[in-house]
């Protein structure tokens, strides 16, 4: 048999984008599928797309929560696959991502969390770029080098169970925290196939509230251990003064060598 797959998807008041992130993971060439939605009390069209679908869904609830983290924390709580990941309300997978993903982690026993690519689209769901993946770990991760698309990262159940539940406090980074957390006890790897779509719009977190990012991955810098005078640190005031006013085109070809 193959690895059951647990996926969760957070939702708030989504209702234009979550039927294409529903049928992205129900439409996997893939088996062993745990499909588990965790709403926030939408007040739009989600919850009637969410019923439409509820027979590929192995649970879902829609109650007010303190947020995506919560969500995420209610959702791995019921999971019961050997496999985990998250995709939001308004992004969604590409065929194959599933099997791929888990035949890479049956394949390299000693890899904790495996990771491809991502496009970066619109509103509308057009190609913008391409997400600038790479490989990292966790010297890197702790320098700010990145570079997962958290859309296109698969990790182990077991290694959740030493390292979870997400941190609650965290708004913007707590897949940057879990990341850090992960790469502490097993390798992450860069698989160069193209698994997932990654949506910018105006009310996404990845546009909206930005600037809440390099606090939280400080926190997480300083927790370990960091100096306040090292290359993150200096990242963060760099991109407080310089980053966050450049075009998307300019910041991604900038990620792509920092």
């Amino acid at each position: 048999m193959p690895p059951l797959i647990s996926i969760i998807t957070p939702s708030y008041n989504q209702g234009r984008f979550i039927e294409a992130t529903i049928r992205s993971v129900i439409e996997q060439d893939y088996p062993e599928i745990e499909y588990i939605i965790v709403d926030g009390g939408s007040r739009d069209e989600t919850l009637e797309i969410i019923q439409r679908y509820q027979s590929h869904i192995a649970w879902w609830v829609s109650e007010p929560d303190q947020g995506q983290t919560d969500a995420l924390n209610k959702g791995f709580a019921r999971a019961t696959g050997d496999i985990l990941a998250w995709i939001n309300s308004d992004d969604t997978y590409l065929p194959g991502a599933f099997a791929e993903a888990a035949a890479f982690l049956q394949a390299h026993p000693e890899v904790g969390m495996v990771y491809g690519d991502a496009n970066l689209v619109d509103e509308a769901g057009r190609f913008l770029e391409r997400f600038p993946a790479r490989q990292t770990d966790y010297k890197r991760l702790r320098r700010g080098s990145v570079h997962i698309p958290q859309q296109a990262s698969f990790f182990r159940a077991d290694l959740w169970r030493k390292v979870g539940p997400l941190d609650p406090s965290f708004y913007f980074a707590m897949d940057y925290d879990l990341w850090v957390r992960l790469a502490k006890l097993a390798p992450l790897h860069y698989h160069p196939r193209l698994w997932a779509n990654f949506r910018l719009h105006g009310q996404g977190k990845s546009i909206a509230s930005d600037d809440r990012c390099y606090p939280e991955m400080l926190r997480v810098h300083y927790r370990e251990g960091g100096s306040r005078f090292s290359w993150l640190p200096f990242k963060a005031v760099l991109r407080s003064l310089i980053y966050a006013w450049l075009p998307l085109p300019l910041r991604l070809w900038l990620r792509r060598r920092v």
